[in-house]
C-alpha cells in the first residue's frame, strides 16, 4: 500500500506540473485585450501548479506516515522475539541450576539488561512516536540525531538515520538530509532502508540540478535491487528526467 501511494504522489505531480494552460485565442482583439486574457492563462496555470504542489505535499506526508507504520510493526515484533529469547533463556536457567546459582544468574542477567540497553529502546521508541503519534515533525529531527549520537552502534542506527533524512528532507534541508541518507548506504548495508535511502540521494541530486549524479544512483538502484520498490521508484524517477 505504501508503495501504491508513492507512485500515486509521483505520477500526480508529473502530470500536474506538466499540464498544458488552457488553449485561449489569443489573436483577435486589441493588445490590451490579448495581455488581459494571457495574464488570466498564466493565473491559472500558476494556481493549478500550486495546487498540485499542495496536494503532493499531502501525498508525500502520507507516504512518511506509512514507512513509519511499517517501521513501527517491524520494530514490535522484534521487541517480542527478544523477550521470548530471553524468557527461553530464564527457563533453561531455572532448570538447570541450584538456588544460589540461580541467584548469580539473576544477578547476570539483571546487568545485562541495565540501563543503557532500556534507554536505548526508549530513546528510539520516544523519537518514532513524535512522528508517528504526535506529528511533531521539527521536535523528532532532534531527537533522532541525539539518538544517533548517543548509540551510534545501535541496531536501530540505519533506521534512525532514514528517519532523520527522511524529515530533513521533507523540510528542504538537503545538505543534512543527504548525509543521513549517505550514512545509510555506507554504514549499513545489509539494511532494508538502504535502496530507498539511494533513491532519496538521487532525488536530492535533482534537486540540486545534477542530473548526471542523479541518473547514477538510479542506475545503482536498479542494479543493486532489481525487482523492489526501490527499483520501480527509481525508473519512475529515471523516466522522468
Amino acid at each position: 500500500m505504501k508503495h501504491a501511494v508513492l507512485f500515486a504522489a509521483m505520477f500526480f505531480a508529473a502530470g500536474a506540473t506538466a499540464a498544458p494552460a488552457p488553449v485561449q485565442d489569443l489573436a483577435g482583439g486589441s493588445n490590451d485585450d490579448r495581455i488581459s486574457r494571457l495574464e488570466r492563462i498564466i493565473k491559472a496555470k500558476q494556481q493549478t501548479e500550486f495546487e498540485a504542489q499542495q496536494r503532493l505535499d499531502t501525498l508525500q506526508r502520507e507516504v512518511l506516515d506509512l514507512r513509519g507504520i511499517t517501521e513501527q510493526q517491524d520494530y514490535q515484533i522484534s521487541q517480542m522475539l527478544q523477550r521470548q529469547r530471553q524468557l527461553y533463556e530464564e527457563i533453561a536457567n531455572l532448570s538447570a541450576s541450584a538456588a544460589a546459582t540461580t541467584v548469580t544468574v539473576a544477578e547476570n542477567n539483571a546487568a545485562s539488561a541495565g540501563p543503557s540497553s532500556l534507554g536505548e529502546t526508549a530513546s528510539y521508541e520516544q523519537a518514532v512516536n513524535l512522528v508517528l503519534k504526535e506529528r511533531k515533525y521539527d521536535e523528532a529531527i532532534p531527537a533522532f540525531s541525539d539518538f544517533i549520537k548517543q548509540y551510534p552502534d545501535s541496531t536501530y542506527s540505519a533506521n534512525a538515520n532514514y528517519w532523520l533524512g527522511q524529515l530533513l528532507f521533507n523540510k528542504g534541508t538537503f545538505t543534512e538530509a543527504k548525509q543521513a541518507f549517505d550514512a545509510v548506504v555506507t554504514k549499513y548495508p545489509n539494511s532494508n532502508k538502504r535502496g530507498d535511502s539511494l533513491v532519496k540521494l538521487g532525488m536530492i541530486a535533482e534537486k540540486e540540478g545534477d542530473k548526471a549524479t542523479a541518473t547514477a544512483f538510479y542506475n545503482r538502484v536498479l542494479k543493486e535491487y532489481t525487482n523492489s520498490a526501490s527499483a520501480r521508484l527509481a525508473q519512475q524517477q529515471l523516466s522522468a528526467l
